[in-house]
């Protein structure tokens, strides 16, 4: 098994023919290029922006935010009125993503907020009509869990790491998806955990989207 998943070619083509960001997007890729921070990419910043859309948000939520580079791409779905809400733990970074969403023109449909996603979400009312967990791999559970009656109907919960990322075991995913028996680590474990979780319930509709490191899409449907 490549230790890549998905071709680099595919990534490439899907660069070239999705959506466009603009200068402050650039900027933020180069930044993570320079730093080697992990982002979701443009490829997966593009379909967020294009889910976001789709669904007609209004209010988004992010577990785990780093620089704010993905809420970026969903801020500009969003309309004036919108909000999407950012967590990161590390206050230099949420700084960051400020500063990023301020210069793009976003900020003032932003809330910032420093500590742990899974108890700040619950000091927010629902509902949500985009979820973004990237937040430790081991807690996706617990970050399911936490907003699950916060998701409007016809919203989406989006997972990235779905396929791959630092620890997580792309060979053990696919044999546990199949059915098989595989030794995982932490990582691997919980990205395993929280895909049965979302697949087994019956008010979600869960496909992947398999671009960048992979994201598991979660649709709201009853």
């Amino acid at each position: 098994m490549s230790d890549t998943p998905i071709p680099d070619e595919i990534a490439r083509f899907a660069r070239a023919i999705g959506s466009d960001g603009d200068d402050v997007i650039a900027e933020m890729d180069a930044y993570a290029d320079r730093e080697g921070f992990p982002t979701v990419g443009p490829e997966v910043g593009g379909w967020l922006r294009l889910l976001a859309r789709a669904v007609d948000a209004e209010r988004a939520f992010e577990f785990g935010s780093g620089f704010g580079y993905s809420a970026y791409w969903l801020a500009e779905a969003l309309p004036a009125d919108g909000e999407v809400v950012l967590t990161e733990v590390d206050a230099d970074e949420l700084d960051q993503a400020r500063t990023f969403l301020d210069r793009g023109g976003y900020a003032d449909r932003a809330r910032f907020e420093h500590g742990d996603a899974i108890d700040i979400v619950e000091r927010y009312d629902g509902p949500f009509d985009v979820v973004l967990v990237d937040n430790e791999k081991h807690r996706y559970v617990e970050a399911f869990e936490a907003v699950r009656e916060k998701i409007a109907p016809g919203g989406v919960v989006l997972a990235d790491n779905a396929i791959t990322a630092g620890h997580v075991d792309f060979d053990a995913l696919l044999a546990d998806a199949e059915g098989g028996d595989a030794e995982m680590n932490d990582a691997t474990q919980g990205i395993a955990d929280y895909l049965d979780v979302v697949r087994s319930d019956p008010a979600f509709e869960t496909s992947l989207l398999p671009l960048g490191e992979g994201v598991a899409v979660s649709v709201r449907v009853e």
